[in-house]
């Protein structure tokens, strides 16, 4: 069923289910579902998955409750590579497992709380959310008798690994591998410009400097007159979604009919990456240098960064130290790993509330 359906609808440079290397635990097929439903399916119903509700992606929840979490970002990714990949007729089922599992592995408070994480373990190798999604879905989870992990497809953990050193992995990724990333950077740079703006960290006429935004706000303003500020910052923002996405529709799909890929492996082995144009690629790096100097460094989000930092590094030095603080049920990963892994294991996986409380409850509590 699956395969009659992938062969009807895919492009010979897709990566399909027949093809899939298999997981490290065999398992029989399912009678409907192929390999990449399954694991889309198995990281949705994981309890990382389900945490993200509650880690914020690069704005505090002290600055309100509109922005984005990892969990809306994530979903906005998945929306975004789904539809590329339909249009370039790529493995949805496959891109969409890989874009639900792309920051399964942030900690709380964001980058932040990775920069903090990864100068504890700077002992132990450091921290990567890229490295420690890989963790949680090979060793954490646990959802079945007889192996820990959620067993997922090699493709899957192929993807992911190739996003811990994205410097190393160069080519030879499939290209569903390599839209998920393309959607990732689209769809951050326009919901932080959204979120810069409705938290008032900068003006829309401030980001109007920036060239894409320029372009975007003439459109918007060209189309709708007298629009409220809502209304033409949420136009703008739309608008610089469709532009990415389209751009990254069109310029990957006139290098494949160019190219006529006759398979996954052959695609893998080219030297072509999916990614923008080069004009949109030149003006997004416009806009994400304009968002790290004006927003990601804005004074109110560097001071609630700093302290969040201070709190898990004082957190994972407490924990350290008394690694019975550590609950219960983590002991024995505790005794596997060692007491700074389990200490950074734990506290990458709480939420920012979840943190917030534990840390009232070590230091701020009277004893």
């Amino acid at each position: 069923m699956i395969d009659e359906r992938e062969q009807l609808i895919l492009a010979p440079y897709a990566m399909f289910s027949r093809d899939s290397a298999g997981r490290l635990h065999s398992e029989p097929p399912h009678p409907y579902r192929g390999p990449f439903q399954r694991d889309r399916d198995r990281i949705l119903h994981s309890s990382a998955y389900r945490r993200l509700s509650g880690k914020m992606q690069v704005f505090t929840g002290e600055m309100g409750d509109y922005h984005r979490t990892r969990l809306t970002h994530t979903q906005e990714v998945a929306t975004v590579a789904r539809t590329v990949a339909r249009v370039l007729r790529l493995n949805e089922d496959l891109v969409e497992a890989l874009a639900l599992m792309h920051d399964i592995g942030h900690p709380p408070y964001g980058h932040a709380g990775e920069d903090a994480l990864d100068e504890c373990a700077k002992n132990i190798g450091g921290f990567s959310h890229n490295r420690f999604a890989l963790t949680i879905v090979q060793e954490l989870e646990i959802r079945y008798n007889g192996f820990s992990g959620l067993n997922l497809t090699k493709e899957v953990l192929a993807g992911q690994t190739s996003r811990i050193d994205k410097s190393k992995a160069g080519l030879h990724r499939l290209l569903e591998v390599q839209l998920v990333d393309a959607a990732d950077s689209a769809t951050y740079d326009a919901h932080d410009t959204d979120d810069a703006i409705k938290l008032n960290l900068v003006t829309l006429g401030e980001m109007e400097s920036v060239e894409l935004i320029a372009r975007c706000l003439k459109i918007v303003r060209s189309a709708h007159a007298n629009l409220t500020p809502g209304l033409l910052r949420k136009a703008t923002v739309h608008r610089l979604i469709g532009m990415q996405v389209n751009d990254l529709v069109l310029n990957n799909m006139r290098e494949m009919e160019l190219r006529q890929f006759g398979s996954a492996h052959e695609a893998m082995s080219s030297d072509f990456v999916i990614g923008p144009s080069r004009e949109i690629a030149e003006l997004k790096g416009e806009l994400e240098k304009f968002l790290y100097q004006r927003v990601y460094r804005h004074p109110r989000l560097v001071e609630v960064r700093q302290a969040a930092q201070a709190r898990l590094k004082a957190m994972y030095e407490r924990y350290c130290e008394n690694p019975d603080l550590i609950p219960v049920h983590y002991q024995p990963r505790l005794r596997q790993v060692g007491v700074e892994q389990m200490a950074v294991e734990y506290l990458a996986g709480m939420t920012d509330h979840f943190c917030e409380e534990t840390y009232q409850r070590l230091f701020l509590q009277p004893t």
